[in-house]
């Protein structure tokens, strides 16, 4: 499937999935307490279906996709007659209407605890966090190619996923942290990965990088992956041939064929190949050229509209893109009985994890860049459900307990911004007034709306910085 119409379907599969789910949750709390349900939509603008139930409930399918609503009898927004007061929501004691607005977000967690469960029962591939030899502070760490890493900062890693989360919050910290590694030989020992010497103004976005932690680096040989066409090394390689030498020098490591030649290419001056076909070695002389990278995204934009771009510098390449190099593989699985408690172990890491990430933007220690927006979760979607049902189901789980987050966020608007209300009526008695709410309304807009757009500039932003 194309990648874009692919990041799209899957997009609509997932909201589509998690909000049906989310307001099904007020749905049938409402008519537990005996609200009257007027409307379930999936989508929203132009009906493209619907049917009345013997409830009087309109369900429909509408024509927007990304999203739904549920509409209650409510003498707030329609005329009610007074037959019918008692069906209506906001004549219901607080604590019905507490339970109603709750049941969305819970229901959402619901969900994340059930695909949570299915991701360990189907299984989830993922990479096994073994490292390479590390640069920087995870060098100072004494970190070791074909070291794996089996716990940092108190959290067990299995997988090179689960490394993520407690390194991201350290090193927004800067706080020193304890890693436990298992070396080739099968022994553990401790260090200390002293993420207080990261500079203030870091990546957070690459935090690898910055950490200086790399993929393990044995086994990684130069093989031929893809000939570009009119490249110098086109119709004297094939695929598959293992490169072992360029000019002088040998190649070890996937990583040293770039710099090997670009050091040692100059205008008419063949450089020598040497390289291993079919279990035999053979050398060809290959004239590198010179290559000028094509202009970025941001730079086509500008120049269409006229702005003078400076031609990027030329670099010295054989036509050679390796096959690429994968950390390997472990499959993260469990039988249905022991998935349960898995489920509920993920479920309360991930919420433990977001809470602190929130804590960290709220007072401005971590980047907002962070913050990303549908296109971000539209790539992140095709790319799981690309990979296995069980990934897939992992990235459900997950954006069904960041909604249930961030609709409990006390933000007016939001279900959370109700609660509020309907917390401070349980206390006091006495409901909001309505100006208050209606102010507080037009508040949670704009926070809301400010939020969006700093999600999808940041979404722009690295696709045209790609």
């Amino acid at each position: 499937m194309n990648e874009l119409v692919g990041s799209f379907w899957w997009l609509i599969v997932t909201i589509g999935v998690l909000v049906t789910f989310h307001e099904f949750g007020h749905y049938i709390v409402a008519r537990w307490c005996g609200v009257k349900v007027l409307k379930f939509s999936v989508g929203f603008g132009r009906k493209l279906w619907s049917r009345k139930d013997k409830h009087g409930t309109e369900f429909q399918i509408a024509l927007i996709p990304l999203g739904g609503y549920v509409k209650m009898l409510d003498e707030r927004d329609d005329t009610v007659l007074a037959s019918e007061r008692q069906f209506a929501f906001n004549q219901q004691p607080v604590g019905k209407r507490i339970a109603i607005i709750a049941a969305g977000p819970l229901a959402n967690l619901l969900l994340c605890l059930v695909f949570y469960w299915g991701m360990f029962v189907f299984g989830k591939p993922d990479y096994v966090p073994e490292m390479g030899d590390g640069t920087g502070i995870a060098a100072e760490a004494g970190i070791r190619n074909g070291d794996i890493l089996m716990r940092v900062d108190d959290t067990d890693t299995p997988t090179l996923t689960q490394v993520v989360p407690p390194l991201m919050l350290a090193a927004i910290d800067r706080r020193d942290i304890e890693l436990v590694l298992r070396d080739n030989s099968g022994k553990t020992r401790k260090t200390t990965l002293k993420l207080s010497r990261l500079a203030v103004d870091f990546d957070q976005t690459k935090i690898f990088k910055a950490v200086g932690i790399k993929a393990a680096s044995s086994n990684r040989p130069t093989i031929v992956g893809f000939l570009v066409a009119d490249g110098a090394a086109y119709g004297r390689l094939q695929v598959g041939d293992r490169i072992l030498k360029v000019g002088a020098i040998e190649i070890k490591d996937v990583a040293e064929l770039p710099p090997a030649v670009v050091k040692q290419a100059k205008p008419d001056q063949p450089l020598s190949i040497l390289f291993e076909r079919q279990g035999l070695k053979q050398e060809a002389m290959i004239q590198p050229k010179l290559v000028y990278p094509e202009l970025g995204l941001w730079d086509k934009f500008r120049s269409f509209f006229g702005t003078e771009i400076k031609k990027p510098a030329g670099v010295w390449q054989i036509g050679v893109k390796p096959a690429p190099v994968m950390p390997k593989q472990t499959l993260l699985r469990y039988g249905p009985v022991e998935s349960i408690g898995k489920s509920f172990q993920q479920t309360w890491e991930m919420t433990r994890t977001t809470f602190s990430m929130l804590k960290r933007l709220v007072s401005g220690e971590a980047s907002v860049k962070n913050v990303s927006g549908t296109i971000t979760v539209a790539q992140v979607a095709n790319q799981e459900a690309s990979t296995s049902i069980g990934s897939f189901l992992g990235f459900l789980a997950f954006f069904s307990l960041s909604l249930c987050i961030m609709n409990l966020l006390p933000i007016p608007v939001l279900d959370g911004g109700h609660l509020l209300y309907y917390l401070i009526e349980l206390v006091t008695g006495h409901p909001v007034a309505e100006r208050i709410q209606m102010a507080g309304q037009f508040i949670g807009l704009v926070l809301l709306a400010g939020l969006m757009l700093l999600a999808h500039y940041n979404d722009f932003a690295r696709l045209f910085s790609n």
